[in-house]
């Protein structure tokens, strides 16, 4: 008898167990491997007899303690066939805690001792404190070599024969299948603890094992970091290297150490280098010091592992220890490995899940991907799993036939799995038929969980329990165990069915545990989601707690981090949310079906939320994970619908298994959708799982990991892409193999229209290739072959292919650009799918040859010879709208060449040889070059900023008009304001070094020019001086129709500019004299100065005068102003001076009568004195024909002047900062009164002060005033707000009157030309005290005609509010007072009640907003008294005590012809529903109330019964609404049911309610017999199909409904079709809002059928729904013939659908507003041919529109002149949108407001902008935020025309003053 059987007193059960076990010793092997990972089984080491065998191991199981003891009887019990007899007694006497304890504890303790007194007996153990002793080199050696022995030992022992790891085979050990490696192509970056980006992977250099380490050179990192998602294989892997070195494969190493660091986070004391390999991992027999010696001195042959870095949780040191002997945190310890201080030249290999690795790793380690299983290996693997076994034809022909199979086993884990379920499904199922019960990946793990069950089935209880423990373990992190954290029983039932695998783990020197996890993380998610699904200790509200997406960005390490291993635990609860996972479920958790239903709803339910949001790309996958799991088609097409349009996936990895999951959730998607992936790591099989996707838009691909077997797969796929319109591969490693293979495929996908290949270092043979399928493809609009090196004459070679090709309409080149831009012919599509080379009729000839292309070839090296080239190329090609060669290297010979071809090239717009080395000489042969040129509309030379820019007219018959001109606009630095006739020319040549002896030869060469038109010449900033102003004074006459003339910046005198001027007023073809810096010579601003823009403002182009910097004394303005009495009108005068004197002033003023033709004169940055005011209002008086006197801090001032046509007009006066005081501004107003027409006056800025502003009020009866007053910043105080209220009532004219006296600082008066009969005061922080409340009520008393008064934070206390509400007395008619203040919102209803109880006259209306501290009190005068009996018994039924009946009382006699009560935002509970109740007694006497509004606002169950038991008494109730407001669902019933007898309501808005089954049944019955209903506004109250049934059912009644809001509700199709049948019997139907409704091409369709019925339908809002083209094909058959409104945005219409109701709406006479919104109108033409005249917004934001479309869309805004608000943000508008925009701006004379954010538009497109604004548009902003825009260039657009708005918010600036 064995010593243990006689100690525990259990001889017989002893025995009985060593024979039991006798029978079967390798069962006994399998499990003492289980509980003693590390123990010796080999046979040399035991005893021979096999019963003293059994007893050896049953000795070594049972000293490892009690857990492990009984753990191992449950196996016995669970596993093998065990008697009755005999497993009653083992486990009660050793299964369980009752006396098992008691005996084993002495043999406990025992056993704790020996293993001390050990570790004592060997003290070397401990290397971190042995001595280090001097051994011989042969010793040390021999050490070694016994040490390395025994590591390879020790490995062999480990493994065995088995496939290590911790996701082991449980069925079968086949051979290993290495996954794919990739080696990627740049060093890791990391910063703070990041993977900047994602290493760059190159596609198609597979890493092989052996390649992981480069052992033959020196050179190369050493540390390789291998990444993988979970289930790649990166554990298995590690095992395997361990494996295959220790059998002796992997000879380049002598040592090789494996760490796992789930392992050693248990590890919490600081460690050595010697003590973390020698104690932790293996010990040497003897002198560790001498091994560790051998170790430093081989380093390069020794091989560490780390597996699962992002693991690891120990903290970064900030410095790595040096000394091996310097203890340390683990992770610490691995930095010093990675960066040579400890082990220096050692190789370190660590494994991790991509996502952000610790800060420590070395920027040069090599980085590996690990990217799962292909197709070969699945197959590989399957064969080896089923090597010898019938079943692996059967198992391989499945996964053939199966292809969400397949695609799972994408994933290595997943493939295990896979082929075990196989293996245990196929004997009993039919071919193709096992397959079908393996379609996610949840019911693979539920298959694994049954087929590891010898028996058939798993016990329910035991597997929960594992379930509870797998989660316990998941929330805290863990996933190791030790024996003591699981039950015995447990622990032997995940022993018995393979679900735990155990490990040695040594926590010090001498001393190891035995450690459990499960056999991979995922099994214990999904142990832990079973758990979630089937246990009842959990309820729906824990379980959808963990229906949460984990970004796969999750940050694993730091001080407080924790082990995030849940990141397939949402997936596995989505999957067993499925119906076909319900039996087993229901079987599990012992309850019915209906049980299991619940819980699986409540997931669904938590997913559809998570659907509905808006989340990042990692995210977004995972939620496609947990659809795709519970394979809910419902679910799906949500999901489907509800990703964006534009969906994009960034920087994170992406396997075959999310695509395939991908494509299959957007079958269920109607919509196209746009895919982005940059910076994915990608395998290069996942194209093949985009297969079939016919919801794709647009492709686009950014990674350096894409290479030729990724375009090989992805040309695969692009032809089943039937949508397919945009491709994009770019910044990838693209060769010419891989381009071959997409060049074959694109001709396959003729319905493409943008393609990019840009960033792939593509060599000119493939570019050219690629170029050579353009004819292939009829629709492409764009090809993008930017950042690929080509040479010149491959450039050339891609110009003749632009001039050849009849669709390409522009070719760019600029450094690394190469884009070529396309206009397919409008042709039908078996048109399109002919092929390229029929022969083409002549209509088509027609087209190509008219067709326009513009190339540019910027930057480009070009050089003489390319240019006769290029001219060759040209002279035969198409009409050419522009050629621009700016940046090359033709030098003069060059520009001459293409100067002398312009006449022979057909250019229509702008030839740019800009910054091409021309040099002064070549300046004359470029003139001489051009002369004769009949087209030629400007050309502007500037040496010093190296300009040369041709701009051309179109031909005669090509002519549309001058407004085309502004399209001609070049840069905005070189560019200066025209407006010229076609028939005009304009030289300018510019800082060229000009000089007097220059200007014979320059005008010989523009001689040729006079007969060709009107010239203009520009010579400034070059050195004429006056000797060349007196020589050009003689050439003049000789240039013939010379219009104008600038000379600035030219050193000329004040008598040569004299001199010019006599010309300027004798040569009757000159219109402009510019001539500035006639002593200065400083640089011409960027922009043009204000007053150029106000020259645009004239039809007709003025004559213009500029002298600037000149000296302007009094008889120099004489002899000025008579050299230009002869000279002829209209005429500009545009002068500036340092200091103007009063005397200079006054002679120039007194000299303008004579000057009749003068429009402008402006005096800008000149100082004018004080006394300049007075001159200047004076004028009016001198000069009748000044209609605009605009003065601005005596720096700047401006005369307009009527023409001689206009004999009437009104007059403005600005004079603002002039520091005008109370003793000068009687004078001024007497000067103003002299002027009958005086229509606006500003005086703000100034120092008036409260008694100047009085003298101004006092002045106002005299001064008529017919438009506004300003007199804001003023230093205004409440006395001169209190003189305001006093003053209105003596001056009748007043319309409306505002002043804030707070840091706005305004004070502001608007007249009407006649007598006002209401006036409206707003007054804002007055700080009027309680001594101003008396004088403010007599003003409004006095003020008869004044009918409301707003007060806004002016310091009025309860107590002043409730006095100036009695003391105001009128004798008739209605006073409205608006009281804004921060005590409203403390006060309370019932307090805000009894100010209103105090007015003088009848309250007809309160409105009381509590959030907005507003109230509102109207008042009818005179007061009609209450008959008191009647209040006295109405009082008797309130049941309130004294003080509140005194209130009711009087609320009864003042509210007794209350109309309107209105509560927003207020809280009725926090006065025990005091304030509802007073409220419930005063409703019970309103019997005129008409208008009951309760929003936004807290009420109880018993304050709403008070409510709504008033509001029952009110008969004659129209309105009702109580939006926004928390009710309970008791609450919205007692609401409900109020509703049932108000029969005459009109209008209900219940908005924001949540209304179920119950309460919505209550509301239609009310409804039902609200006949006279004329609006219900039922948004956002969660309305579902069924409950839109028995709403429609409902209305049947409404016959009188004008308006039906149902908006942000989930009617869906159902719902739809339900209200498509009632609307025809709704006449009067005019309004409708279905706005986000998950309404579907089929429903909408359904609609649109029926709105065609709804003949007086006014306003139509379909937003936000999937309707499509169908919908708008059917809505535009016949569109109501009322129609107002149309709101489509974000209803995924394309250009056919748009394009429909764009044609359908043409000529409308009602139509007021278009919202398309966030639509795709890409290809579509919108235009109106006949105009619609009531047209006041349009919405095309997010439209794709381009400068294409614009063309057309733009003139179809003249043809809406009643056009206010044009949106056009987000679009794809460039400068040539904007010159369109910018001609039609002048001819809308109601347009308010333009959107052009988030646009391409640059400065020249903002200039062209400015430009038509100034020529008279009354727009009062333009939004540009976020153009390509220079912030700098955008502050100086906007201090020259402050409408253009470039910042982010939205500034409103306002249209310029007097316009």
């Amino acid at each position: 008898m064995d010593p243990i059987g006689l100690q525990l007193g259990t001889r017989n059960l002893w025995s009985w167990l060593v024979s039991l076990l006798s029978k079967d010793p390798e069962w006994l092997n399998s499990k003492m491997k289980f509980f003693l990972p590390n123990a010796d089984l080999d046979s040399r080491n035991e005893p021979s007899d096999p019963e003293q065998r059994i007893i050896l191991q049953l000795r070594k199981l049972h000293v490892q303690g009690v857990a492990t003891w009984q753990s191992f009887i449950h196996c016995v019990c669970m596993e093998l066939e065990v008697p009755l007899e005999l497993e009653v007694p083992l486990l009660s006497t050793w299964g369980c805690d009752d006396g098992l304890t008691s005996q084993l504890g002495a043999e406990e303790k025992s056993r704790r001792e020996s293993q001390l007194h050990h570790g004592l007996k060997r003290p070397h153990q401990s290397c971190g404190s042995s001595p280090c002793r001097k051994q011989c080199r042969k010793q040390q050696l021999e050490l070694a070599k016994k040490y390395v022995q025994l590591l390879r030992t020790s490995a062999l022992q480990r493994y065995g024969s088995r496939i290590p790891g911790s996701g082991q085979p449980h069925a079968f050990h086949q051979a290993y299948v290495p996954p794919i490696l990739r080696r990627a192509t740049a060093p890791l970056e990391t910063q703070g603890g990041c993977i900047v980006g994602n290493p760059r992977v190159e596609d198609g250099t597979d890493v092989s094992i052996s390649d992981l380490f480069n052992t033959r050179t020196n050179k190369g990192p050493r540390v390789t970091i291998l990444l993988g998602k979970a289930g790649m294989g990166k554990t298995t892997l590690a095992h395997h290297l361990c494996r295959k070195w220790a059998e002796g494969h992997l000879d380049c190493f002598q040592a090789l150490f494996l760490f796992e660091f789930r392992q050693l986070n248990l590890i919490t004391r600081f460690l050595t280098l010697p003590q973390l390999l020698f104690d932790l991992y293996l010990s040497p027999e003897s002198d560790p010091d001498a091994v560790f010696q051998y170790l430093e001195k081989n380093a390069d042959q020794v091989l560490l592992i780390f597996d699962g870095l992002d693991e690891a949780l120990q903290p970064c040191f900030s410095t790595d220890p040096e000394d091996p002997d310097d203890p340390g945190p683990v992770l610490a310890l691995f930095s010093g490995l990675c960066h040579g201080t400890l082990l220096p030249g050692c190789w370190v290999l660590a494994t991790s899940r991509p996502g952000k690795l610790p800060a420590c790793l070395p920027t040069e380690a090599a980085v590996v991907h690990m990217l799962g299983f292909d197709g070969p290996r699945v197959e590989e693997y399957v064969n080896r799993f089923f090597s010898a076994q019938p079943s692996r034809e059967g198992a391989l022909e499945e996964l053939q036939t199966n292809g969400r199979l397949r695609s799972l086993c994408a994933v290595p884990a997943l493939c295990q799995v896979a082929c075990l379920c196989l293996h245990h499904l196929l004997p009993d199922h039919a071919p193709g038929q096992s397959a079908a019960l393996l379609t996610t990946m949840t019911q693979l793990y539920m298959q694994m969980v049954l087929a590891l069950s010898p028996r058939g089935h798993l016990p329910t209880t035991s597997l929960l329990g594992l379930g509870e423990v797998a989660l316990r373990n998941l929330e805290t992190g863990k996933v190791t165990f030790y024996a003591r954290d699981i039950p015995p029983h447990l622990m032997a039932f995940g022993a018995t069915h393979s679900l735990l695998t155990s490990f040695c783990i040594c926590t010090g020197p001498g001393h190891q545990q035995t450690g459990y996890a499960f056999t991979h993380f995922s099994l214990q998610e999904f142990l832990a989601a079973l758990y979630l699904m089937a246990s009842p200790k959990v309820d729906k509200d824990l379980l959808t707690q963990h229906v949460t997406l984990n970004s796969r960005w999750v940050l694993r390490t730091g001080p407080k981090a924790k082990l995030d291993l849940s990141d397939h635990l949402p997936t596995f609860l989505a999957g067993l949310a499925s119906c076909t996972c319900r039996p087993f479920l229901s079987h599990l958790a012992q309850r019915g079906e209906d049980w299991v239903g619940t819980k699986q709803a409540a997931v669904v339910q938590a997913l559809k939320k998570l659907a509905t949001r808006k989340l990042t790309g990692p995210k977004v996958v995972e939620l496609l994970h947990c659809v795709d799991e519970t394979q809910e088609p419902e679910l799906a097409s949500l999901t489907a619908q509800s990703l964006p349009y534009q969906l994009p996936f960034h920087n994170f990895p992406l396997t075959y298994t999310d695509l395939a999951i991908l494509t299959n959730i957007l079958k269920h998607r109607e919509a196209p959708i746009h895919l982005d992936f940059e910076g994915c790591t990608l395998e290069p099989h996942c194209p093949e799982a985009l297969v079939g996707c016919g919801q794709i838009e647009n492709l686009s691909f950014k990674s350096r990991k894409c290479g030729d077997a990724f375009a090989e797969a992805l040309s695969r796929s692009l032809p089943t892409m039937g949508r397919l319109q945009m491709l994009g591969l770019a910044g990838s490693k693209i060769t010419a193999r891989g381009i071959s293979h997409l060049v074959k495929a694109l001709p396959l996908c003729p319905q493409l229209e943008e393609v990019s290949f840009q960033d792939n270092q593509l060599n000119d043979q493939v570019v050219l290739n690629i170029v050579e399928v353009l004819p292939y493809l009829p629709r492409l609009r764009k090809l993008d072959l930017s950042g690929n090196s080509i040479c010149v004459s491959t450039l050339l070679c891609l110009t003749k292919v632009a001039v050849t090709c009849p669709t390409i309409s522009m070719l760019q080149a600029r450094e690394a650009d190469l884009i070529f831009l396309l206009s397919p012919p409008m042709e039908t599509t078996a048109e399109l799918q002919r092929a390229p080379d029929l022969q083409e009729s002549d209509g088509q000839r027609k087209e190509a040859q008219s067709r326009s292309l513009t190339l540019r070839l910027q930057k480009c090296q070009l050089q003489v010879h390319d240019a006769e080239t290029l001219i060759a190329l040209l002279r035969e090609g198409p009409h050419l709208e522009e050629v621009d060669l700016s940046g090359n290297q033709l030098e003069d010979e060059g520009c001459q060449l293409m100067a002398e071809a312009v006449s022979q090239l057909h250019i229509t717009k702008k030839l740019d040889l800009s910054d091409n080395g021309l040099s002064a000489a070549g300046v004359h042969c470029v003139l001489r070059a051009v002369r004769a040129c009949w087209t030629l509309a400007e050309l502007h030379i500037s040496l010093l900023q190296k300009t040369v820019v041709f701009m051309f007219a179109q031909d005669p018959e090509q002519q549309e008009g001058p407004q085309n001109r502004a399209a001609s606009l070049d840069s905005l630095m070189l560019q200066m304001p025209s407006e010229l006739p076609l028939s005009s020319r304009r030289m300018r040549l510019t800082h060229c070094g000009l000089q007097a002896k220059h200007l014979e030869q320059l005008c010989k060469a523009l001689g040729g020019s006079c007969h060709l038109g009107h010239l203009h010449l520009d010579f400034s900033g070059n050195a004429l001086g006056d000797e060349g102003a007196a020589r050009l004074a003689q050439l003049l006459p000789e240039l013939g129709a010379l219009q104008s003339l600038n000379l600035s910046e030219n050193g000329l005198s004040l008598d040569a500019v004299l001199g010019l001027t006599r010309c300027f007023s004798t040569l009757q073809w000159v219109f402009h004299l510019d001539i500035r810096g006639i002593w200065t010579s400083e640089p011409l601003p960027d922009l043009p100065a204000a007053a150029e823009f106000l020259g645009f403002r004239r039809r007709c182009i003025p004559r213009s005068l500029c002298l600037s910097e000149c000296p302007l004394e009094p008889q120099t303005l004489t002899h000025l102003c008579a050299t230009l009495e002869a000279c002829p009108g209209p005429l500009e005068l545009q002068l500036s001076c340092e200091v103007l004197s009063d005397q200079s002033l006054e002679t120039l003023l007194h000299c303008l009568p004579r000057l009749p033709q003068l429009s402008l004169l402006q005096l800008s940055q000149t100082g004018l004195s004080p006394r300049s005011p007075f001159l200047l209002a004076d004028i009016f008086s001198l000069c009748p024909r000044v209609k605009k006197v605009d003065l601005r801090s005596l720096h700047h001032a401006s005369l307009h002047f009527r023409s001689n046509e206009e004999q009437e007009g009104v007059c403005c006066g600005r004079f603002t900062g002039c520091s005008l005081s109370q003793e000068q501004v009687e004078s001024l107003c007497w000067l103003l009164s002299k002027c009958e027409d005086l229509s606006q006056v500003d005086l703000s800025v100034n120092q008036l002060g409260d008694g100047g502003i009085r003298s101004v009020l006092e002045c106002l009866p005299q001064v008529p005033i017919s438009g506004s007053l300003d007199l804001s910043h003023n230093n205004a105080s409440q006395e001169s707000a209190l003189c305001l209220v006093e003053t209105l009532s003596s001056c009748p004219r007043v319309r409306e009157a505002s002043v804030n006296l707070g840091s706005e600082q305004s004070f502001q008066i608007h007249f009407s030309k006649e007598d006002q009969a209401g006036k409206t005061l707003r007054l804002s922080e007055c700080s009027f005290r309680p001594e101003h409340v008396f004088r403010l009520a007599v003003g409004l008393s006095q003020s008869l005609q004044l009918t409301e008064l707003m007060l806004t934070q002016c310091c009025l206390g309860q107590e002043q509010l409730t006095t100036l509400l009695s003391l105001v007395q009128r004798p008739a008619g209605l006073f409205s007072l608006r009281v804004q203040e921060p005590w409203v919102d403390q006060a309370g209803v019932l307090s805000l009640l009894e100010v209103c109880a105090q007015a003088s006259g009848n309250v007809t209306e309160i409105s009381i907003s509590e959030t907005q501290q507003q109230l509102r009190v109207q008042l009818e005068f005179p007061r009609q008294e209450e008959n008191p009996e009647a209040v006295a018994l109405r009082l008797a039924h309130c049941g309130l005590g004294t003080h509140h009946s005194l209130l009711v009382r009087q609320l009864m006699e003042t509210c007794a012809r209350l109309q309107q009560l209105s509560l927003s935002q207020v809280n009725l509970c926090e006065d025990d529903d005091a304030s509802s109740l007073l409220l419930r007694s005063l409703l019970l006497s309103l019997s005129e109330l008409k208008k009951f509004r309760l929003t936004s606002s807290r009420v109880s169950t018993a304050g709403l019964a008070h409510l709504a038991s008033g509001l029952g008494r009110c008969h004659h109730l129209e309105e009702l609404e109580w939006s926004n407001t928390e009710f309970d669902e008791t609450g919205t019933k007692v609401l409900m049911r109020a509703l049932e007898e108000k029969r005459t309501l009109k209008r209900l808005d219940l908005s924001h309610l949540l209304l179920n089954g119950s309460t919505l049944a209550l509301l239609t019955r009310g409804l039902s017999h609200m006949t006279l209903l004329q609006s219900l506004r039922l948004n956002r109250n969660s309305i579902g199909d069924v409950d839109c049934r028995h709403l429609s059912k409902a209305l049947r009644a409404a016959t009188s409904l004008e308006e039906l809001d149902l908006s942000h509700n989930q009617i869906g199709d159902a719902g739809v079709r339900y209200l498509a049948t009632i609307l025809p019997g709704l006449p009067e139907l005019r309004k409708i809002d279905l706005s986000v409704n998950s309404i579907s091409p089929a429903g909408g369709v359904k609609l649109a059928e029926s709105l065609a019925l709804c003949r007086r339908l006014e306003e139509l809002m379909l937003g936000c729904n999937d309707l499509g083209d169908r919908t708008a094909l059917e809505l535009a058959r016949e569109l109501p013939q009322h129609l107002r409104v149309l709101h489509l945005p974000s209803s995924h219409l394309g250009p056919n659908g748009a394009l429909s109701l764009v044609q359908a709406l043409d000529g409308s006479p009602h139509v007021e507003e278009i919202s398309l919104a966030e639509n795709n109108l890409a290809e579509g033409v919108l235009h109106f041919c006949k105009g619609l005249p009531l047209l006041r917004r349009i919405d095309l934001v997010s439209c794709k529109i381009d400068n294409q479309t614009a063309k057309l869309l733009t003139p179809s805004f003249t043809l809406c002149p009643a056009l206010e608000v044009i949106l056009l943000s987000w679009n794809l508008l460039g400068d040539e949108a904007a010159a369109e925009l910018a001609q039609v701006l002048p001819r809308m004379g109601r347009l308010k407001r333009v959107d052009l954010e988030k646009n391409q538009i640059t400065a020249r497109g903002a200039w062209l902008l400015a430009e038509g604004l100034a020529q008279g548009s009354s727009v009062q902003v333009i939004r540009l935020w976020n153009n390509h825009i220079p912030c700098n260039m955008a502050q100086c657009l906007q201090s020259q025309e402050p409408r253009l708005d470039f910042a982010f918010f939205d500034n409103q600036p306002q249209a310029p003053w007097g316009t």
